[in-house]
């Protein structure tokens, strides 16, 4: 019984003495955690210029084209000729451009390697802001998941390729408005005028 009691003063004796030193023992200093913010994707023109208002794609080849909106916010095409636009294929573009997503930049690299000496496309964006943004064209990364560009300050970037391929492809395909073609008229026997008609008793001349 003795030996029982001993035992439990001391496992109180432990516990108070725990208890006193969690209470009293000195607390560590804030330790402030540097959280990296999340990624975010950044894009080759910034949202706050506003939606495009026109575009325009020239090659170096020499093709250009360009589609504009008018203050009713409707798309023409002004070139390669003049003509009233695809408004969804338009509509297309523009939201192309405004997700023309940066994958990479590579300050350090030689131009011409990247086709940039000479650009192969040059786009010209214009904003609903009035401002006005140029980017170069050059070649396909290696791994093809994207093209060399150059910004107007001389940046070079790595933007997603199938945007720009989705851009480029209005080259060959203008965006304008494909009116449908009139259906042939059915032939019918037409009455000669009164003039034409023969008289009866007129010999008819053999062909």
């Amino acid at each position: 019984m003795q030996r029982s009691t001993v035992v439990f003063l001391l496992l109180l004796l432990v516990l108070a003495g725990v208890y006193y030193y969690l209470n009293n023992r000195e607390q560590p200093a804030d330790i402030a955690l540097t959280v990296e913010p999340e990624a975010q994707d950044s894009y080759l023109f910034a949202a706050e210029d506003g939606p495009p208002t026109r575009i325009r794609i020239e090659a170096r080849t020499g093709e250009t084209v360009e589609v504009a909106r008018d203050e009713a916010g409707v798309w023409a095409l002004t070139l390669p000729f003049e003509a009233e636009a695809d408004q969804a294929a338009a509509e297309a573009a523009a939201t192309q451009v405004a997700g023309l997503r940066i994958l990479d930049r590579v300050p350090d690299i030689d131009p011409e390697v990247v086709g940039l000496k000479i650009p192969e496309y040059t786009l010209l964006i214009e904003f609903t802001s009035g401002v006005e943004r140029k980017a170069d064209i050059g070649v396909i990364t290696p791994t093809e998941s994207g093209y060399y560009m150059r910004r107007e300050k001389g940046e070079i970037l790595i933007v997603t390729k199938t945007s720009i391929d989705s851009l480029l492809a209005l080259l060959t395909n203008p965006p304008y408005l494909e009116t449908p073609t009139p259906s042939p008229m059915p032939e019918t026997d037409t009455p000669l005028p009164p003039s034409a008609t023969p008289e009866a008793g007129t010999p008819t001349l053999a062909p």
